[in-house]
């Protein structure tokens, strides 16, 4: 017979019990692994998002205007003198205010039209639902200056369909009138262009969470009596709310960002500068007027806007319990 150990074990010795903090089948190499694989990414958004904010910053704070650029003069720190001169600057304010309604109301068109047409391509058949979104991702895939250049002509006051439409439903002063003339009416112009490319990305992605959510929880709330809105603001939008803070963020910061839209439409900002937004007034500022500094002071301002905006935004979706 085998000799019995003591202990009771039959054979050899008793196995060795593992070190204090050793950690079995390499995890502890294995905490590193994703860092290996994401440090290639890491390292592209390095070089193309923190070295330029890095550079922005920096030129911020110094005297950077042409004669900089050219050599002529060196580069001289300047503290916070050009955020100074930013911020006691009225008209910056104005467009400030401006951008962010704009924005805002830019976000909310978006978001509407986006839902309700997802919500439409689950009660259409198959062939209107195909030629529904054809029509959107033709609309996504236009690039902004050549649509923004079709709604330019669409509305043009001697040639443009839409006027000649409205005159002859019998709507009167539509006769030469011109969108682009007045602030409102030309800011509502590309309100509808920016929504129009951007509604696509909103559709298609909550269309597809849509077809995720189990039949039987919306035959339920339909067997229970509950109406179309009511399913979609009981059950619908809180089942899709990851998926509606992503587009939402996403509209956020491409509505705030808007440029081609409003240069090319209102021919650089409207008559003397009404319809400017940030963007494009960073752009005066740094290439029509040669103050890069002020320009790249109005880049800063703009992504703490983004980012304030964007953590107050996921700080209330987290303080009413939602997971992230």
């Amino acid at each position: 017979m085998p000799a019995v150990a003591k202990g009771g074990r039959r054979g050899g010795a008793a196995p060795r019990a593992p070190k204090p903090g050793g950690s079995p089948g390499g995890l502890g190499a294995s905490r590193w692994t994703p860092w290996l694989y994401l440090a290639p990414a890491l390292i592209v958004l390095a070089a193309l998002l923190v070295y330029p904010i890095y550079q922005l910053g920096l030129i911020s704070f110094l005297e950077y205007t042409q004669a900089q650029v050219s050599g002529g003069e060196p580069a001289t720190f300047q503290g916070f003198a050009n955020y100074t001169e930013l911020f006691s600057d009225r008209q910056f304010w104005e467009v400030l205010v401006a951008t962010l309604v704009f924005a805002a109301v830019c976000v909310f068109s978006t978001l509407v039209v986006g839902c309700g047409l997802a919500v439409l391509l689950t009660r259409i058949r198959a062939v209107p639902r195909l030629a529904l979104m054809l029509a959107a991702l033709g609309a996504w895939a236009t690039p902004a200056i050549t649509g923004s250049t079709v709604w330019v002509f669409l509305f043009d006051p001697d040639f443009g369909p839409v006027n000649k439409m409205l005159v002859w439903v019998g709507l009167s002063g539509f006769e030469d009138f011109s969108w682009t003339y007045d602030r409102y009416s030309a800011f509502a112009l590309v309100l509808f262009e920016v929504v129009w490319c951007s509604f696509p990305l909103v559709m298609v992605t909550v269309y597809a969470g849509i077809k995720a959510i189990p039949g039987e929880v919306l035959e339920a709330a339909s067997l229970d009596g509950a109406s179309n809105w009511r399913i979609w603001r009981s059950v619908m939008a809180p089942m899709l709310r990851p998926i509606l803070v992503v587009v939402t963020i996403q509209s956020i910061i491409w509505d705030f960002k808007v440029f081609t839209q409003i240069y090319v439409m209102t021919n650089g900002g409207g008559i003397a500068g009404q319809n400017l937004v940030l963007n494009v007034y960073a752009y005066q500022k740094a290439f029509a007027s040669s103050q890069y500094s002020l320009g790249s002071a109005i880049g800063i301002v703009m992504l703490l806007i983004l980012l304030a905006v964007t953590l107050i935004y996921l700080r209330l979706l987290r303080r009413q319990g939602e997971e992230l």
